[in-house]
């Protein structure tokens, strides 16, 4: 009985691993590399549960996940090559993003705002990626990408915002361990919801494996939800999406001439306004004077391209996704949220809210293309499991069970990691035209860190003519390129 017992039990998950050559051209310098994909299997410990939990003691398998690593050719001294694990957001987010449109050494060819190439796509080599100075692991969370919970676990436990920085966390742990790789300099990048699972790895991987990262570099930034939640009571994303609504009213000239002139003197006046009268004047609520409140409608009517009577009726607060409607309506067209450069079409453009972004409509089926032909034709993994890009039923059923009636704030975690770890550095990179997570956010959160005066000069930032993903737009993937080398190799940014 007991053999048939046996005879009958699912096998052993195992690790499955896919080991390829290839070689690019970075700078003009030929960059031979391997890549491994696949999956390892994460596990943990069951020590003191015993039998009694049906479980016998040791290490238990909890999920697959799936992971793809670039790691130099020729190199004399792993200790002295950095090394870089890459993520993106959503919650809910594969690493396709970051991973296809940046840093690895092969990116989606699909044009940007005004040249978008039409299907089915294509790859090119990224002559701007990172593989010339750190080697990189992109890693899908469990039920993003290939990565899956093993048989007998539930998907739904991984969801949630505690849960899923333990399991990256331990995963860069088993990663680091498998390829010693503890004595490299370590990096996290992390785009979206990916700065904010960045965030909380900083003070979990220092406090739960005594890992110290040389660095994080923060792609579009969300560390404070406050600062994004548009909620009655909330008035703070209405000062700091301002700036961005100028920035895409700029974009599509729907600005008074003199402001047409330059975006950066532009934004210099109207993040003043944000935190003087504009920020006063909500702060007063109804007990504006009728002066006061004329006053305000004027200069928000100058600085969003909207009409007064509009801004009249938002109560002075005008909501991001009545933005992306109101901006273009007069042309039947609305922006988009993660890059405003796009507009779309809507059935109803008469409606509150757009159907859809066409800043996300415009890469979505690029980058799925391009990632499926490439990770089974040019890697040699196989799988006919879905590759999922973005699934929509994590972030809608998220976990934010820590913080119940409290904003979501890592902010203050990372404050601790940088002071506990003064050579920690932080880098963020900045789209003026997000409307997902505006660069005044971003900087709202850093001036509002209680970081002590010594450790400031740890952050630095960087500001790009572009969106969310400002790598689709090739003057920015250039420069983005160029800054993050530089934040790599310890120069300024």
């Amino acid at each position: 009985m007991a053999d048939e017992t046996k005879k009958d039990a699912p096998a052993e998950p195992k690790d499955n691993l896919v080991v390829t050559q290839h070689s690019v051209t970075i700078g003009g310098q030929e960059i031979k590399y391997t890549v491994t994909a696949g999956t390892l299997v994460l596990k943990e410990e069951t020590e003191g549960k015993g039998e009694k939990a049906g479980v016998s003691e040791g290490e238990k398998p909890k999920a697959s996940v799936f992971f793809i690593a670039y790691t130099r050719d020729e190199v004399a001294d792993a200790a002295k090559r950095p090394l870089t694990f890459s993520f993106n957001g959503g919650p809910g987010s594969s690493s396709v993003w970051l991973h296809m449109g940046v840093l690895g050494p092969r990116r989606v060819n699909m044009g940007d705002v005004g040249n978008l190439l039409p299907p089915p796509y294509s790859l090119t080599d990224n002559e701007f990626s990172l593989l010339d100075v750190t080697d990189l692991v992109f890693i899908d969370p469990v039920s993003t990408g290939y990565s899956r919970p093993v048989a007998g676990e539930k998907a739904k436990e991984f969801h949630g915002f505690k849960k899923d920085i333990q399991s990256v966390g331990d995963f860069i742990r088993l990663y680091i361990t498998r390829y010693q790789r503890w004595l490299s300099p370590k990096f996290l990048i992390g785009e979206s919801y990916g700065t904010t699972r960045a965030g909380g790895l900083s003070g979990y991987l220092q406090e739960r494996h005594g890992l110290y990262l040389n660095g994080l570099m923060l792609v579009s930034v969300v560390l404070n939800f406050q600062t994004l939640n548009f909620a009655p009571g909330n008035d703070l994303p209405y000062i700091l999406f301002l700036p961005t609504y100028t920035a895409t009213a700029w974009y599509h000239r729907r600005l008074a001439p003199e402001l047409q002139q330059d975006l950066r003197a532009t934004l210099n006046e109207v993040e003043t306004f944000a935190l003087n009268e504009y920020a006063l004047a909500l702060m007063k609520g109804d007990a504006l004077t009728i002066e006061e409140r004329g006053n305000i409608v004027s200069k928000l009517a100058r600085y969003t391209g909207l009409a007064p009577e509009y801004i009249e009726r938002t109560d002075l607060r005008i909501n991001i996704f009545r933005f992306v409607k109101e901006l273009l309506r007069s042309q039947a067209r609305t922006v988009g949220r993660l890059d405003s450069r796009f507009t779309g079409i809507d059935r109803d453009s008469a409606g509150e809210n757009f159907e859809e972004d066409p800043s996300y409509s415009a890469i979505l089926g690029p980058y799925t293309a391009a990632f499926n032909a490439y990770v089974r034709g040019e890697l040699k993994f196989e799988t006919d499991l879905p590759y999922e890009i973005l699934n929509p039923t994590i972030w809608q059923n998220w976990s934010y069970a820590q913080h119940e009636n409290q904003y979501v704030n890592v902010a203050d975690t990372l404050r601790r990691a940088l002071t506990s770890n003064p050579a920690l550095r932080v880098f963020c990179a900045n789209g003026y035209y997000d409307l997902a997570t505006p660069h005044f956010a971003t900087e709202y959160t850093f001036n509002h860190l209680g970081l002590d005066t010594s450790l400031r000069s740890n952050i630095s930032m960087a500001y790009y003519e572009a969106g969310h993903m400002m790598y689709v737009h090739l003057p920015s993937l250039a420069q983005l390129k160029q800054d993050l080398a530089g934040f790599i190799s310890g120069q300024n940014v």
